[in-house]
């Protein structure tokens, strides 16, 4: 993922914590034909190794044939047995300085840092290359607290390491934080919809 300075915001999307095998891939294939998408989040909540491995490669195969990378949530040690691009932390800048060694330099490491933007510039300065703040929308996650706008308004002037802006994303949130985030990352606003693509594609809009 490179920054996008001046530049439209991209899509990095996010699977959902239970996926189907047997269906999954073609929903993902639909929205990555439907929208340009920058990333793939694989993001289950399944502990079941051989689960995330299957799932894994089923959604590789996918997103590489769109050469489009694919990272995976938390899952350090599988990232490069699973032929990945990289990782996702969830739990902010304290890991990223080793798993960056680990992985080395080109695989992707993104970390989130919630809603503050001290534990994104740490992230950033530890060798992240993305900082994710959210959620920015309503969430009944956590404690109800959200990324502001000015996180983003400040961390776009400021700082070169992209951003992204997710969890509980609107069309009307993704409208008005199109000038001031470098990806939208985007998920469970799709998944439960009849149409996932059409969903994706509808937000997609927003950002013009």
């Amino acid at each position: 993922m490179e920054e996008n300075e001046l530049i439209r915001p991209q899509i990095y999307l996010i699977t959902p914590s239970e996926i189907e095998l047997s269906s999954f891939p073609s929903v993902l294939k639909s929205c990555l034909d439907t929208v340009d998408v920058a990333c793939v989040r694989l993001a289950l909540s399944s502990t079941d190794e051989d689960h995330i491995a299957r799932a894994a490669d089923a959604c590789r195969d996918v997103c590489h044939g769109f050469d489009i990378a694919m990272v995976i949530d938390s899952h350090v040690q599988m990232v490069e047995r699973l032929g990945l691009d990289g990782v996702h932390l969830p739990d902010g800048s304290r890991n990223v300085r080793a798993v960056r060694k680990e992985l080395g330099a080109d695989a992707i490491v993104g970390a989130h840092c919630g809603v503050t933007r001290h534990d994104g510039m740490s992230a950033g300065e530890a060798g992240a290359d993305y900082v994710a703040f959210g959620p920015v929308g309503a969430s009944a996650l956590g404690d109800g607290t959200v990324a502001e706008y000015d996180v983003f308004e400040w961390w776009s002037q400021m700082i070169e390491v992209p951003v992204v802006a997710e969890g509980a994303l609107t069309a009307d949130l993704i409208a008005k934080y199109s000038s001031v985030t470098d990806f939208f990352g985007i998920g469970p606003e799709i998944w439960s919809a009849e149409k996932p693509a059409e969903a994706l594609r509808a937000l997609d809009a927003e950002i013009d």
